[in-house]
């Protein structure tokens, strides 16, 4: 018999513990890479990354980076609630004939992934 109660507390001890790692703020993306395609020279580099907060604790953008300064990335100022959308600006400098290959490090207070890596590609023609 303590066996069984030995056990029946182990279980739901683990599955709390389990539960308590579902809890807090989760970003999900749309999409973690933007094709801008082949764009004209000078035409407009500005991009956006959508994303929710699927957690059940606001959100929280505490930096946001790119891999050069070609790329200007905006992030959210205000917490973003369960459940509410926000969006990463990306703004790439078209001026710079060539191909685009960035990357855009967005580190915030995501249980679940609280660094992502979000990337740019196409050509300027």
């Amino acid at each position: 018999m303590k066996t069984i109660v030995t056990f029946f507390a182990l279980f739901f001890a683990i599955n709390l513990g389990l539960k308590a790692q579902d809890s807090g703020p989760i970003i999900d993306f749309t999409a973690v890479v933007v094709d801008y395609g082949d764009i004209a020279k000078g035409s407009d580099g500005i991009r956006v990354f959508e994303f929710t907060n699927t957690g059940t604790e606001p959100l929280i953008i505490s930096k946001v980076y790119s891999s050069c300064g070609c790329t200007i990335p905006k992030k959210p100022e205000a917490p973003i609630a369960p459940g509410e959308k926000g969006e990463i600006q990306v703004k790439y400098d078209t001026n710079r004939v060539g191909p685009i290959r960035k990357t855009i490090t967005v580190n915030s207070n995501a249980t679940d992934t609280p660094i992502v890596s979000l990337k740019i590609k196409g050509t300027v023609l």
